[in-house]
C-alpha cells in the first residue's frame, strides 16, 4: 500500500520545523550544478523550496535579501494576478489604482529603510 503524501511545509514569519516524512518526501537525494542553478535530479523543487523557507522562516528571508526584492517580487505576482481577475472593468480599475498607490507606498518605506 502506498503512503499518503505528506503535506508541502507551510513557511511562518518564525523559523519552524518541518517532519521527518516531510524532510524524506521533499529533500533531494543530490544536489547538481547546472549551468550555474541547482538542479534536483528531476524531482520537483517546490517542496524543498517550502523546506528551506520554513526552516528559516520568512523574516530571516526578507533580512538576507533585501525589502525591495521582496516588494518587487510581490508587485510582479500581485499585478499578474489583477490581470487575470473577471471583474466589472470599474472594479477592477479601482483594485489596481488601489494596488498601485499602496505599492509605491511600500517602495518609499522600503527605500527609506535602506538609507
Amino acid at each position: 500500500m502506498t503512503q499518503p503524501r505528506p503535506p508541502l511545509p507551510q513557511p511562518q514569519l518564525e523559523p519552524a520545523g518541518i517532519t521527518f516524512e516531510q524532510y524524506e518526501e521533499f529533500t533531494p537525494q543530490k544536489l547538481e550544478l547546472v549551468d550555474g542553478h541547482l538542479g534536483y535530479g528531476g524531482q520537483n523543487p517546490t517542496g524543498f523550496h517550502l523546506a528551506v523557507l520554513t526552516n528559516m522562516g520568512l523574516l530571516a528571508a526578507i533580512r538576507r535579501v533585501g525589502a525591495s526584492l521582496w516588494s518587487e517580487a510581490l508587485d510582479n505576482y500581485l499585478r499578474s494576478h489583477l490581470s487575470t481577475v473577471n471583474a466589472q472593468p470599474e472594479v477592477a480599475e479601482a483594485m489596481l489604482n488601489r494596488f498601485n498607490r499602496a505599492m509605491e507606498d511600500l517602495e518609499a518605506v522600503a527605500e527609506f529603510l535602506q538609507e
